[in-house]
């Protein structure tokens, strides 16, 4: 008798073998008497967006660095080989993980003769007991340290499985022996192993490095004003949710290397755009708080040392109280009424939600993506939704939910009417006490 392996999977819906993929799979391995030999977990890139985020908590800048299930199809299938399924509501995660092989090509037999469910078990042993598995492990005093992570469920069903069998369960469910030898005698096919390893949650902290420390020192020719308006327009398109995005710090990464910008020049840009953006906030005689802050914010986005930062902010400062601000900026990316905008995704508000809310703001919602939309709003910033995926081919920015909520603000903010008595901002301390005590700003 091999043993058991139990399993659990997150996914991006309720729905195998249609649109829906899985996004986190968990292998635990237990020998006959429910004892942990071993785990194993990953998640898996679904080459669309991750369904929803808010329930399983994985981000796209994780998932997009995780190999797909047909990468990792002949690992799996040496795990489950010969052994008996096991899950909470095991026909979910079964039918997820057969239709997996499936869409790679391969028949394995996991079949609900050869599959056993920890949800169904507790009931026949524990008539009373909750059936969910969060309630289930509180009723047995079985740890579940993170629900709706693969492996921290599949941990848990596993110590489940260990108390039902101390239980007796093989002499009370009926069948269960057969079920084991059905498992353990059922040839599978051979699936190759491609070496792919395993991806955990968090992986894009330690790969996803700011996109300046991936450029050369420095180039040896003078920027030239087309690299530049083309390098600006693209930072300009980045910030317009005042979020770099992975899939964005790839692009401006991947621009500077087709256009031989160093971190030199890049640098020297990033400090020629925030000026212009200061230079804008000062137009109006008025630098406020707020306006202070989202400058401090987009210096710390695009690493502009806070004495630099705090230099360019002072000098907008002194602008805005003289009433000598410009208004020129390097921004390129302006958005208006009569502006195409798509949603794609499982986001937390209902899509007609967004839809009346874009109308209101003077947008147009449109149901799919063409060279004419301007704004795709997603779950995640990194959606690998179709749609997404377009946008950024077409170069159209995309960003979250937060991130619209803070373009529709933006559209519909009124342009201030006059300017007041001149009062001193609170110190920043990130930023030299130099820089602060110029900060500036009138009382609306």
């Amino acid at each position: 008798m091999t043993g058991y392996t139990v399993v659990d999977v997150e996914t991006t819906g309720l729905f195998p073998g249609g649109h829906d993929r899985i996004v986190e799979l968990a292998v635990v391995q237990v020998d006959p008497d429910g004892r942990i030999e071993d785990t194993w977990a990953t998640l898996v890139n679904p080459g669309r967006d991750l369904g929803p985020q808010q329930i399983h908590g994985i981000s796209t800048s994780d998932a997009r660095h995780a190999p797909s299930f047909q990468d990792i199809a002949g690992h799996a299938a040496q795990l489950l080989r010969g052994r008996t399924f096991v899950a909470h509501n095991a026909q979910f995660d079964r039918r997820f993980v057969w239709h997996a092989f499936a869409a790679t090509g391969y028949d394995v037999p996991l079949i609900e003769p050869t599959t056993l469910c920890t949800m169904r078990t507790g009931a026949q042993l524990f008539p009373t007991a909750p059936r969910s598995l969060a309630g289930a492990c509180a009723h047995h005093g079985v740890a579940l340290a993170s629900a709706h992570e693969a492996l921290a469920d599949a941990r848990a069903a596993a110590e489940l499985l260990r108390i039902y069998l101390a239980g007796g369960a093989r002499h009370v469910v009926p069948g269960w022996d057969d079920v084991v030898e059905l498992a353990a005698t059922t040839p599978w096919p051979v699936i190759p192993a491609t070496g792919a390893g395993p991806v955990r949650r968090g992986v894009s902290a330690e790969r996803d490095t700011h996109f300046l420390a991936r450029l050369a020192a420095a180039r040896t020719t003078p920027i030239t004003t087309w690299e530049k308006e083309e390098y600006l327009e693209l930072v300009d398109r980045a910030l317009l949710d005042r979020h770099i995005s992975a899939r964005e710090h790839d692009q401006l990464a991947e621009l500077c290397g087709q256009l031989g910008i160093g971190r030199t020049e890049a640098a020297a840009l990033h400090r020629e755009y925030l000026a212009g953006l200061a230079s804008v906030a000062s137009a109006d005689g008025v630098l406020d708080a707020a306006e202070l802050a989202d400058l401090r914010a987009v210096a710390a986005m695009l690493e502009v040392p806070a004495a630099d930062a705090g230099r360019i902010l002072q000098d907008a400062a002194t602008a805005a109280e003289a009433g000598s601000g410009t208004g020129d900026r390097p921004g390129r990316y302006p958005l208006g009424p009569g502006d195409q905008v798509v949603f794609t995704g499982a986001m937390d508000e209902p899509r007609d939600v967004w839809e009346r809310r874009a109308a209101a703001a003077g947008l147009v919602p449109r149901p799919a993506v063409t060279r004419k939309v301007r704004l795709v709003v997603a779950a995640d910033a990194d959606s690998m939704s179709g749609k997404a995926r377009k946008a950024a081919a077409y170069g159209i920015p995309v960003v979250s939910e937060a991130g619209f909520t803070r373009i529709l603000d933006d559209l519909v903010r009124p342009t201030p009417a006059g300017a007041g008595p001149v009062s001193q901002v609170p110190a920043d301390p990130s930023v030299p006490d130099v820089g602060n005590r110029a900060l500036l700003t009138r009382d609306r």
